[in-house]
């Protein structure tokens, strides 16, 4: 009798077993029971390529020094970069600068496509995988090389001359050229719009703000006249208004992306001009917080951000953050919790304090103004910043 009932227990057991096998298998049940492993931890670095400051070296050498943003912006390494040197002698504000020598970093980004970081220099462009730390590729470009900006797929690069006639369209993946751009402005700074479409081009011998379209690589408008020549500048999320620095003004001026219009001046109350140390220019450097709520405007003389409500336009005033150094450019986080200044200040933008300071594995100060936010999940890049100060906020779209 026992033996009968122990062998009726087992047949239970088995048929439970079966069946609650088959339950845990069925595709309708795929989520009820998962014995994945969860998804890697996202890791959040601040890419930092030097020399961003002209080619002084004394602020972070020449390479890229890396930041953890989740660590009090501790540095993590230090990736050498050994393209990025100079072809032939060339002439700076501090004199001749010889064949051989690392040469000024002109713009950074990135692209996830091809899980590269991009490095332009004066002559040249460098592709580094991101995995590998290794360079792919290092390519010159006749007319020289300044602020390169990289579509949101990640596939184009709009690169400037450096401050000639022209920019040319190249093949992320080969550094290929696709197309020449002829603005005779004096090519310096470029942002490819959030939506892909376009692509703004700012040169610093002209006061039009030259607008490219996407599909046939062709400047379609021009915003403008503003009151001097365009020095940095950035647009909003929805792409209807631009925010420049220009020549001779401690401020900035707006102007509409949709009508071409020249639309406000804004001066910068209670603070002197005064001399710059570098760009001649008194605010050399302009960002949107990432949710538009504020405009943050480099002073260079005063070694100020002045800080603007951009809730009302024109944008006024509020407050000012005094800073270690001359401030020549100015980005944040994606999140939008920090400001970085070119200085290495990093500042929390709720409460103006700054937080950490950027320094190398001795404890030296890193300056640039060439840096980008990257994220890393599972050892590979899956978001990244700007080296803009950009707007977020999208155009709300109609049911």
């Amino acid at each position: 009798m026992n033996s009968k009932r122990t062998i009726l227990r087992l047949l239970i057991g088995a048929l439970f077993l079966v069946s609650a096998t088959a339950w845990i298998s069925s595709p309708k049940h795929e989520l009820a029971v998962n014995f994945t492993k969860p998804a890697p931890k996202v890791q959040r670095y601040l890419y930092v390529a030097t020399p961003g400051i002209r080619n002084y070296l004394g602020y972070g050498g020449h390479g890229i020094q890396v930041f953890d943003m989740d660590n009090n912006h501790k540095f993590v390494k230090f990736i050498s970069t050994p393209g990025g040197l100079l072809k032939k002698d060339a002439r700076s504000p501090t004199g001749t600068m010889k064949k051989g020598i690392p040469s000024n970093v002109k713009g950074v980004d990135v692209s996830l496509a091809y899980n590269c970081i991009y490095i332009s220099t004066l002559e040249a462009i460098q592709c580094i995988d991101l995995v590998t730390e290794k360079t792919l590729w290092e390519k010159e470009y006749e007319g020289g090389v300044d602020r390169i900006s990289i579509s949101p797929d990640g596939k184009i690069i709009y690169a400037p001359s450096l401050e000639k006639e022209f920019w040319n369209v190249l093949d992320a993946k080969t550094g290929d050229i696709i197309k020449k751009i002829v603005t005779n402005s004096g090519a310096h700074n470029t942002i490819y719009g959030p939506d892909g479409n376009y692509v703004y081009l700012a040169g610093l011998k002209s006061t039009m703000l030259n607008v490219a379209d996407t599909k046939t690589h062709t400047v379609t408008k021009q915003v403008g006249p503003f009151g001097a020549d365009i020095r940095p500048f950035t647009v909003n999320g929805s792409q209807t208004l631009v925010y420049v620095n220009v020549n001779g003004l401690l401020g900035f001026e707006v102007g509409d992306l949709v009508t071409g219009k020249f639309l406000h001046r804004v001066v910068v109350e209670g603070w002197n001009m005064g001399e710059v140390k570098r760009h001649g220019c008194p605010s050399h450097g302009i960002g949107l917080t990432p949710d538009e709520k504020e405009l943050w405007l480099c002073d260079g003389a005063n070694y100020r951000l002045h800080v603007f409500d951009n809730t009302v336009m024109p944008p006024v005033q509020k407050t000012t953050i005094a800073l270690k150094d001359m401030p020549g450019w100015i980005t944040f986080s994606l999140d939008g919790k920090y400001a970085y200044p070119a200085t290495g200040d990093v500042i929390d933008v709720k409460t103006r304090k700054i937080v950490a300071s950027l320094e190398d594995q001795d404890h030296n100060d890193v300056q640039s103004e060439k840096m980008v936010e990257i994220h890393f999940s599972g050892g590979k890049p899956v978001a990244a910043g700007d080296q803009f100060g950009l707007g977020q906020v999208k155009k709300a779209t109609k049911n």
